[in-house]
């Protein structure tokens, strides 16, 4: 059996002056602030637990990461990924496709590091990992410089029923 699921994340940054650092797929850009979010804000890790929660049905952000969060102090995105993976049980990654939205930064020189940390994160093959980018134009806030957005789709398989 085939699934698909579907995932989103957006964060705004924080204020030019802000000392936290910027994570997108688990990757640090040095040349923009943080987003503003409880968590390190990564859209990437945070789409794809959202696109797992569409198949399975376990709430990771909203419930487990603020759990973590509120309990051990915990803000790194790949610890939540984590979590939301183990919910996905005897259904096996086979793709997974991003496309990040945002003027800045800039993602071309990052998207091979970004593939592999993903890949890294799921126990899968880079070749398995999809991603792309666009500045949209400016036609969104994202666009703009605001802050980043994400979708994710992943594709996965089990033998026999759910």
């Amino acid at each position: 059996m085939y699934r698909v699921g579907i995932g989103q994340d957006s964060h705004r940054f924080l204020p030019e002056a802000s000392t936290k650092p910027c994570i997108i797929g688990g990757v640090i850009f040095d040349d923009v602030p943080g987003f503003m979010a409880n968590s390190d804000g990564d859209v990437v890790f945070h789409a794809l637990c959202n696109a797992i929660t569409s198949l399975t049905g376990e709430v990771i952000l909203g419930n487990v990461a603020d759990d973590l969060l509120k309990k051990a102090g915990i803000t790194d995105s790949r610890v939540y990924l984590e979590k939301a993976l183990k919910t996905l049980g005897n259904q096996k990654i086979l793709h997974i496709a991003f496309t990040l939205e945002g003027k800045r930064p800039k993602f071309l020189p990052y998207l091979e590091e970004i593939r592999t940390s993903v890949a890294k994160a799921c126990g899968i093959k880079m070749s398995q990992v999809g991603l792309t980018a666009t500045t949209g134009e400016g036609l969104t806030d994202f666009g703009c410089g605001d802050g980043v957005q994400c979708f994710c789709i992943v594709t996965v398989y089990s033998e026999g029923s759910l």
